[in-house]
């Protein structure tokens, strides 16, 4: 079995950076995709879901020089969950409302935000976290 999750939103803060115990980089960064829809009385309704997102090795370097809060982005990765609950991590807020998070880590992630350093036109950049796992079917 296999799965694979996509998603395109824009970065709720910077990324941050941090190295395993064995040097390892892991950068660690939140986005929100957002999706709008009518209600049964007809009142538009946005709704907005928040994604962790996790990239390993030369990948997490690449988001972590690059990537920014507000920058849109597509990442493909796989679902994880928490091994407490087989869900989403959940926790409770400052403001006692209790809350869950989906979190994912990341194969590929694409920049989808146009560049802003007037070095040339914008575009997308597509980075891989390399060899994936391919299966044999």
């Amino acid at each position: 079995m296999y799965q694979k999750l996509l998603i395109i939103g824009r970065l709720g803060k910077d990324p941050e950076m941090r190295f395993t115990p064995n040097g390892q980089a892991v950068t660690s960064f939140s986005v929100a995709t957002d999706r709008s829809y009518s209600d049964q009385a007809g009142k538009l309704v946005k709704e907005t879901v928040w994604f962790r997102v996790s990239a390993w090795g030369k990948l997490a370097e690449t988001c972590n020089n690059f990537l920014q809060k507000g920058k849109m982005v597509m990442v493909e990765g796989r679902l994880t969950v928490d091994a407490k609950t087989g869900g989403p991590r959940i926790w409770t807020g400052q403001d006692g409302t209790p809350r869950a998070s989906l979190e994912m880590v990341a194969n590929t992630v694409k920049f989808l935000s146009a560049k802003t350093d007037g070095s040339g036109p914008g575009g997308e950049e597509d980075m891989d976290s390399g060899p994936s796992e391919d299966i044999p079917f």
